[in-house]
Order: structure tokens, then C-alpha cells, then sequence
């Protein structure tokens, strides 16, 4: 995995959209996180939120999503654009300055720029198969019941699907729904 571009692996993260802020959010943190990158600027954090996502959309660092409210989603581009701010906060840079260099930056330079800030990470870890792994491999999904009448269908292949992150999935949703009921 070593000798492949790390654009070709950054790609590999699209098979995963469309998210909603939240999801991605959480995908962006797991680049950052792996990665060590830490702002320098103090009011800036490192991992971003849901709620990041929407401050950058509403002024004009990210693109707006497909849909509204709760339906909202975000696709690759989205991602690109988050990484390439939380790399750019990590180099000292204002919000202002951010949000001047990405409008001027085409997607394939945001892609190489991003992909570039993340190599090690994105080399280290193997955050993501070829295009061939991912079109050779058909999704397995795993099935969990949470409660009577509520599901949860996770891929194998992520790491969601980890028995431990399972189990903690589950009892905050049954703890959401109320709703203990045996499996």
C-alpha cells in the first residue's frame, strides 16, 4: 500500500458519501486524528463538529449542501473543502484567509493539497483500498438489533463494525429509544 498515490487513497474515503454533518464530521476527525494535525491558532480546534460544518457553510468556507435541515448532505467535495480548512487552521491561517484561498483553488488542487497535508496518515494506515479493491469487494453487511422493530445495518469493512463499537452503538440508542428490550 506504500507505493500508492495518496490521492488515489484520499479518493477511496468518497465511497463513503453522501454523510450529514455529523457523519462528516466524524470522517473528517478520523483523517485529522490520524494524521496528528493540531491547529496552531488557539481558537480553532483540531476536530471538527457538526456545527463547524454548518458555521463554514453558512459563511462561505464550505459549499452548501444537497437538501436542507436534517436532510442536508455532503459529499466528497465536502470533505476535501473540511480537511483543506482544519490543514490550513493547523498553519496558523485565519478563517478569512481560508475561505479567500478556497474559492480561488479548483477541486484537483484541493484534492493534491489535501492529500499531500495527509500522506503519512493516509500511507500509515491504509485509511483506504484502490479503486480496484473497492470495486472487486461487495459490501457485507452485519445486522444488529437493538430493540423490537429497531436495526442496525453496519459494513464489515469498517471500523464501525468492531464487536466493542457495535455494543456501544447499541446501548446509546437503546438508551435514546428508552428501550431495553432482549434481543
Amino acid at each position: 500500500m506504500a507505493d500508492q498515490s495518496p490521492v488515489l487513497l484520499l479518493r477511496g474515503h468518497a465511497k463513503h458519501a453522501p454523510w450529514n454533518a455529523r457523519g462528516l464530521a466524524a470522517h473528517a476527525t478520523q483523517l485529522v486524528d490520524a494524521a496528528g494535525m493540531r491547529p496552531t491558532n488557539a481558537s480553532a480546534r483540531a476536530a471538527p463538529s457538526a456545527r463547524a460544518v454548518r458555521f463554514y457553510v453558512s459563511h462561505g468556507l464550505m459549499d452548501r449542501p444537497e437538501g436542507a435541515g436534517t436532510a442536508a448532505t455532503y459529499s466528497y467535495r465536502h470533505l476535501l473543502q473540511l480537511l483543506a480548512i482544519k490543514i490550513r487552521q493547523r498553519e496558523g491561517q485565519t478563517l478569512e484567509i481560508i475561505k479567500h484561498e478556497l474559492k480561488e483553488t479548483s477541486g484537483d488542487a484541493l484534492e493534491r493539497r489535501v492529500a499531500q497535508s495527509l500522506t503519512p496518515a493516509l500511507i500509515l494506515n491504509g485509511s483506504a483500498p484502490t479503486a480496484a479493491a473497492v470495486d472487486e469487494r461487495p459490501a457485507r453487511w452485519r445486522r444488529i438489533v437493538v430493540a423490537t422493530g429497531v436495526e442496525l445495518h453496519v459494513r464489515d469493512d469498517l471500523p464501525l463494525a468492531r464487536d466493542e463499537a457495535l455494543t456501544a452503538v447499541r446501548d446509546v440508542v437503546r438508551a435514546a429509544l428508552g428501550r431495553y428490550d432482549d434481543d
